[in-house]
């Protein structure tokens, strides 16, 4: 079977989205209201900073303005890899902030329990499996970086397996694995959709007023500060944003966040039969090595989601529902998955779709202030936010000056440092794009980095989904 017809007919639906247990939505913001705390945005980190701010300070009264349905971008539609890691992995904390990278690998190996407890604590089925994440070298200058992040990783207390290919391809057998690195503690798999589910449920338990389909459409910088949406006003003393790749309500924050698109895709269910003739036992999610990576995982009825392998940004940063259809990336998709798992052939994809995710040169969240600190914001989480967006909700609290700060957060130089922006149009789209060839080419060149890269690597920025 080719790629063409691996997807033919497949529902352009998120997987997660379609679960008929969807909630019903909340109804929209209609006349005025007034809050103690107003938070902009109904994902992971809208949700998690109503949350933790109504179990910091029982006594706030919070509301959630979501301008879709909750969950409905990013965080339902990603692959659910909940990781420990607060800086986009460890690589990436160690080349930003090496002296103080035990203390972000402590901080994020708390916000990763905290985040498991609190499931429990309210009863929240997300489908959490604690099975980490193989990290697998399809090609041979790979192997060197996986190596380089075992001595990392044990450095700072971790105890990943690096694995020869006879022993990853025992763990899941594809013949492009030429060695893999198993993290077996950092990451967790989770159902996207049903996590973000659970907590809106969470935060009306604590009393959190959720107003769904109200997209603000703007922002009075009052006393209080006044969000207007279509059909109405939300008066608040504190706001949170917590936007993602959406335009973000302080302009300025335009210069450093910029929306790309991932896509993704979800097969029917494997027989007993396919199941076994990928091993799989430990159903670990996995990524390869390469610069334009592919990210894949078992759902809980045992089909497989597989994304990833490009990062398409469009001039001037726009966002469509018509971006999330692209033929040409599905095929794409379907071609190397039966690359590396050719035992598959003849297995059809069930749910082909896209995703908008905040990028920013840095890989991992920034925060700040405005508004003589009423107002928070976190952004850039950079398709590692499952995780993360917990801890950055946090810091957004702490920032509004909210009970139960954590002075070792406020100190963080990832907390108080800013990325390097990126340039305006046309030069940013131009920038990027070069950018996203440069590293297709790495890839066809044994991992080569070209003078562009290389220029990159020195200033610190990069680009990615």
């Amino acid at each position: 079977m080719n790629a063409r017809k691996a997807v033919a007919g497949a529902l352009h639906e998120p997987y997660w989205l379609g679960d008929p247990a969807r909630p019903e939505p909340e109804p929209a913001l209609h006349g005025t209201d007034a809050c103690d705390l107003a938070v902009v945005g109904g994902g992971y980190s809208g949700l998690w900073t109503a949350l933790r701010a109504k179990e910091r300070d029982p006594s706030l009264d919070v509301a959630v303005l979501e301008g879709g349905r909750i969950g409905g971008a990013a965080s339902g539609r990603n692959g659910g890899f909940c990781a420990a890691s607060l800086t986009h992995g460890i690589r990436n904390g160690a080349d930003r902030w090496p002296d103080e990278l035990h203390e972000l690998e402590r901080l994020g190996w708390e916000n990763f329990r905290a985040i498991a407890e609190t499931l429990v604590r309210y009863g929240i089925d997300a489908e959490w499996e604690a099975a980490g994440e193989l990290h697998v070298a399809t090609a041979e200058w790979q192997l060197e970086g996986l190596a380089e992040d075992a001595e990392l990783a044990f450095e700072h207390g971790w105890e990943p397996m690096l694995m020869s290919a006879e022993a990853v391809r025992a763990e899941v057998d594809s013949p492009t694995y030429l060695g893999g690195l198993w993290d077996p503690d950092g990451v967790a798999l989770v159902n996207p959709a049903k996590l973000a589910w659970g907590l809106a449920d969470a935060c009306r338990s604590l009393g959190v007023r959720i107003y769904e389909r109200s997209p603000v459409t703007g922002l009075d910088e009052d006393v209080p500060l006044r969000l207007s949406t279509r059909n109405g006003r939300l008066a608040a003393r504190r706001v949170a944003l917590g936007t993602g790749a959406f335009p973000p309500l302080l302009k300025r924050m335009r210069r450093y966040v910029v929306p790309v698109y991932d896509y993704a895709m979800a097969t029917e269910p494997l027989s007993a039969a396919r199941l076994e003739s990928l091993g799989w036992k430990h159903r670990q999610g996995i990524g390869d090595r390469a610069n334009l990576f592919h990210y894949y995982r078992l759902t809980a009825d045992d089909r497989i989601v597989w994304g990833g392998s490009d990062a398409v940004y469009h001039f001037g940063g726009r966002i469509g529902d018509g971006l999330e259809r692209r033929g040409a990336a599905f095929e794409a998709l379907a071609r190397d998955f039966l690359t590396t798992f050719p035992q598959l052939e003849g297995l059809r994809f069930n749910h082909t779709w896209g995703g908008v995710v905040d990028t920013c040169t840095r890989f991992c969240a920034f925060y700040g202030t405005a508004y003589d600190g009423r107002l928070a914001h976190a952004s850039g989480h950079t398709g590692l936010g499952v995780g993360a967006t917990r801890f950055g909700a946090d810091v957004m609290l702490d920032l509004l000056g909210l009970p139960e700060a954590d002075p070792a957060r406020a100190r963080l130089a990832m907390v108080r440092d800013r990325p390097v922006p990126f340039p305006p149009e046309p030069f940013r789209y131009g920038a990027i794009e070069l950018t996203r060839r440069a590293m297709a080419r790495a890839d066809r060149r044994a991992g080569h980095r070209g003078r562009w890269l290389r220029a990159l690597d020195r200033f610190g920025v990069g680009f990615g989904s």
